[in-house]
């Protein structure tokens, strides 16, 4: 039988030789390294292990070893006096190995446990946990990231701030490296826009993790004090956020927080305006989105709509006015005459003659998005920030205004209750709050450069002071008979010209209601099948759809 060569002995003995595992390697090192003085003989017996933890964490081997000793005497307070005392040194020559601490804690194998204090340090429990599973803590990806991978490292290394594992100042380093390595993400994108300081870039940071990772939008001045390098520079930070003269606050990033309608000068917050734009991709929603949305005219189906001539003229009129050339050529020449440039409409009258329908299709005729406005809710929130959120909503609309290719068209839709007669004398905190509210509204009319509808059911309640800041106003009212056949037509274009002109003379309807009465009758339909007498079963909907008759008393409105 051949004998195996030492070669092959060699291989075999490797093949055979088990693994160990990141825990054995330590124990091993930990082992042979006592009162070793890292000389190198306890080098060479422990060059295997030390071979493995640092090809398995990217370290040097010396550096291993200072990693196993830590993992013994801690894994909390290691300090030098540790080294020293498991390696039999004195501690000046422990103090040698400075640089390698120091490269552990980049890798994230230790943290200082005060960045003003570098002799005491920790084992992270990340690495910890890591290790119970034999597995190697791997730093964190920091390139190719998402908008949530980003968050993912601010909530790691502001913890490490909180903590005093890191300063300020390797913090704001780590930030830039970060916001270099990721320009795709949308809030990295958008902060460095803004052109600030690495301090102030670090501020918005914090404020935004807060808000993600903590779900707090509420910072105080505790909070804020460790971002800044020393008391004088906290002082300062302190004073320019009291007076309002903060850069953040010009550049409208950050604001007080409010109370009760009152401004708390010690209590911070996100503006609405820096959530909306910073942090897009996370889908923050803020006040002024929960108060508005933004429907495309893409979106909008066509329909045919019928009015008696004057209301058809002035409709025609109006959305001749908005065709984006002529809109163009319109509010050029009355910015240079120096009148004011905005289009406040109003469209008021009954229920159901088609006073919304119209403002859609004034947007899909004229290539328009509609922003519209959640007019209940807006009231709903009118407690507290109610000015802000007003104003927030206006500032939104300018910054639509802005971007947009076509200006948007800005619906309060049923608008009764924000366009209401003021209180004279208001007593109430209630009624004092809307009046403010309304005076806001009507500033911002003012002062528009855009397209403005509200629609309303009352118009008898109407303020005098938002009836002359409406340029346009339509009365919609009901149809004549001759439209109401038009509308039945267009709408069940199987009714015969016979039944739909009876229809229309028999029962005096809204566009909206005949809208009911035909769905219903579909309804019917698709359960029951065709009637083969239609006319009776319309009719029977629209008696029903009129309430029991001309002298039932209304309800609502």
């Amino acid at each position: 039988m051949k004998k195996k060569t030492t070669s092959e002995k060699k291989t075999t003995s490797r093949r055979l030789k088990p693994v160990p595992t990141l825990l054995q390697a330590i124990e091993r090192v930990v082992e042979l390294s006592r009162d070793s003085q890292m000389s190198d003989g306890f080098l060479e017996e422990a060059a295997p292990e030390l071979h493995f933890l640092a090809e398995s964490y990217g370290i040097t081997e010396r550096q291993a070893v200072l990693f196993c000793i830590c993992m013994e005497k801690g894994p909390r307070h290691v300090d030098y006096d540790d080294l020293a005392s498991h390696l039999e040194l004195n501690k000046i020559s422990v103090l040698g190995y400075a640089s390698d601490i120091d490269a552990l804690v980049r890798r994230r194998l230790l943290k200082f446990r005060d960045v003003k204090d570098e002799d005491d340090f920790d084992i992270p429990t990340a690495v910890i946990r890591c290790l119970k599973h034999n597995e190697v803590y791997e730093l964190p990806k920091r390139t190719g990231l998402d908008c949530a991978g980003v968050f993912e490292l601010l909530d790691s290394w502001f913890e490490d701030l909180d903590d005093d594992a890191i300063s300020p100042h390797e913090l704001r380093e780590e930030l830039q490296t970060l916001f270099k390595e990721n320009p795709q993400v949308g809030f990295v994108k958008h902060l460095r826009g803004y052109h600030l300081s690495e301090k102030d870039q670090m501020t918005v940071a914090f404020f935004c993790h807060r808000l993600i990772n903590r779900d707090d939008d509420d910072i105080r001045f505790g909070d804020i004090e460790d971002l800044c390098d020393n008391r004088a520079d906290f002082n300062n930070t302190k004073a320019s956020l009291r007076s309002g003269e903060h850069k953040l606050m010009k550049k409208k990033l950050i604001e007080h927080l409010c109370d009760d309608g009152l401004a708390d000068t010690t209590r911070y917050k996100l503006t609405e305006e820096a959530k909306r734009t910073l942090l897009a991709e996370m889908k923050i929603n803020t006040t002024e989105e929960k108060l508005a949305d933004m429907l495309s005219y893409e979106k909008l189906t066509k329909k045919q709509l019928f009015f008696p001539k004057d209301i058809q003229r002035q409709v025609d009129e109006l959305t001749s006015f908005l065709k984006p050339d002529n809109y163009k050529k319109i509010h050029e020449r009355m910015k240079e005459n120096g009148f004011r440039c905005g289009f406040a409409c109003l469209f008021y009258g009954s229920p159901g003659t088609g006073k919304t329908e119209t403002v859609y299709q004034l947007a899909q005729q004229t290539g328009r998005n509609i922003m519209v406005v959640d007019v209940p809710q807006l009231k709903s929130m009118w407690v507290g920030q109610s000015e802000k959120n007003v104003k927030a909503l206006f500032d939104r609309y300018r910054e639509q205004v802005k971007r947009a290719k076509q200006t948007p068209i800005l619906l309060f839709n049923e608008a009764d209750a924000i366009i209401g007669i003021r209180m004279n004398g208001a007593q109430r905190a209630v009624d004092k709050m809307e009046n403010s509210i309304q005076n806001i509204i009507l500033q911002e009319m003012e002062n528009l450069d855009g397209i403005m509808i509200a629609t309303t059911n009352l118009q008898q309640n109407l303020d005098t002071a938002f009836e002359r800041r409406f340029l346009y106003k339509i009365k919609f009212e009901k149809p004549d008979a001759s439209v109401r056949a038009s509308i039945w037509k267009q709408m069940m274009p199987s009714l015969t010209e016979q039944d739909a002109s009876a229809l229309a003379e028999g029962f005096d309807l809204s566009g909206g209601q005949i809208e009911n009465v035909i769905r219903k009758y579909s309804i019917n339909t698709i359960l029951y099948g065709a009637d083969p007498q239609p006319l009776s079963v319309l009719s029977s909907y629209c008696k029903e759809e009129r309430l029991q008759g001309q002298n039932t008393r209304k309800i609502g409105f």
